[in-house]
């Protein structure tokens, strides 16, 4: 991705946050692996670079002490209940480099005041894991607070193929709230159209 596409996107005014790229959600033999985590890496690394400043790194990380309804998900995953800089729980290569300090959280979904004092008005651009987990928490919770959203379907993975497939076509219902779009509708609007490159190219 050039800079010029990356200045165009950071232009629009709109937020990136990549939810949870995390190695606990993309190493094989983890409990919870996202079925195609390794394919939207590159995906998800574009999409980063085009936005530049205005991207967000999210962590989903343990509570120190899980209390209510988290105590028995606990007592199923036990595996999970580690510290923030436990290695299961850092971002995934290529992200560590890229991000600075990751928005962390203990809930599935990562909207909330420090993720609104960055998206601003919006929009709120989704990718990341998983797509039937913390993207959706994500998306639903922005989506009620007034927020235009947009999940990059193509930049997202599921637990498995059908379960992303459910999560799209829920989010789908909440259109034009929630927009479900690919990366190439995303990645298109920092490029001019050629009607006005040509334009601008006759303009002394």
């Amino acid at each position: 991705m050039t800079d010029q596409a990356g200045a165009g996107l950071a232009g629009m005014g709109g937020t990136l946050a990549v939810i949870d790229m995390q190695r606990v959600f993309g190493e094989p033999g983890s409990p919870w692996l996202a079925a195609r985590f390794a394919e939207i890496v590159e995906p998800v690394r574009r999409l980063a670079e085009a936005f530049g400043p205005n991207v967000v790194f999210t962590r989903f990380v343990a509570p120190d002490k899980p209390h209510g309804a988290w105590q028995r998900y606990y007592e199923q995953w036990p595996f999970a209940l580690q510290s923030p800089d436990a290695r299961i729980y850092e971002l995934a290569d290529p992200f560590g480099a890229m991000a600075g300090p990751t928005l962390d959280a203990t809930t599935f979904g990562k909207w909330g005041p420090d993720l609104a004092a960055r998206a601003g008005p919006g929009p709120l651009v989704l990718a990341g894991v998983s797509t039937d987990c913390c993207v959706l928490s994500t998306a639903l919770a922005a989506a009620d607070d007034g927020i235009g959203v947009r999940v990059v379907a193509d930049a997202c993975a599921g637990a498995d193929d059908e379960s992303h497939a459910s999560a799209l076509r829920i989010m789908r219902l909440y259109s034009p709230l929630v927009d479900v779009v690919t990366v190439a509708d995303i990645l298109s609007e920092a490029v001019p159209p050629l009607s006005r490159q040509g334009q601008a190219g006759t303009e002394g």
